[in-house]
């Protein structure tokens, strides 16, 4: 975190965006969102920094480098997998939440998902339009829930007890 910023000052919240390369098209969706609500909610957009990754497995590897730079008060991850016929995609999803939760617990840097994936894709029209929208809905309430948590990761962090603690809990680790 940040100990420069305090809980509030969402315009001082450094976030690294990850984003996959397939179905970019759809996936720019959430990306677009995000920074429109980030932005929306005060925080300017060179706090911001987009990173691509070619497909979905290679973001958690890039999250848990990015967090170990401890340039960043939050990592968004986003992704699109779908059913290609080749292999399993529910294993790719799992493989990359799994990842991913690993990674903020291990780092202590919060990393939220946009990462979805469909029982269901077609690359038709309907199909198109619906995974739009909802990469937009899902990129804006990323951006909400990464505001939220930082600031009560900050309180938690600013205030006495809260900082006792954390380092009663590193000497420990």
């Amino acid at each position: 975190m940040n100990p420069s910023t305090s809980p509030g000052e969402c315009s001082a919240m450094r976030v690294a965006f990850i984003q996959s390369g397939w179905h970019d098209d759809i996936v720019n969706q959430g990306r677009d969102a995000f920074l429109a609500e980030m932005e929306r909610m005060g925080n300017p957009p060179e706090a911001l920094e987009v990173f691509k990754v070619p497909g979905a497995f290679e973001i958690p590897l890039h999250a848990k480098r990015l967090a170990a730079t401890g340039r960043f008060d939050a990592i968004v991850a986003c992704g699109f997998v779908v059913n290609g016929g080749i292999y399993r995609h529910e294993f790719v999803a799992e493989a990359v939440i799994n990842g991913l939760m690993s990674v903020q617990l291990e780092t202590g840097v919060p990393v939220f998902s946009v990462v979805l994936t469909p029982l269901q894709f077609h690359e038709h029209h309907e199909h198109q339009r619906f995974f739009y929208e909802h990469f937009v809905t899902k990129g804006a309430e990323a951006a909400r829930a990464c505001v939220q948590t930082v600031e009560s990761l900050w309180a938690i962090e600013a205030s006495p007890e809260g900082r006792r603690k954390l380092a009663e809990a590193e000497i420990s680790a």
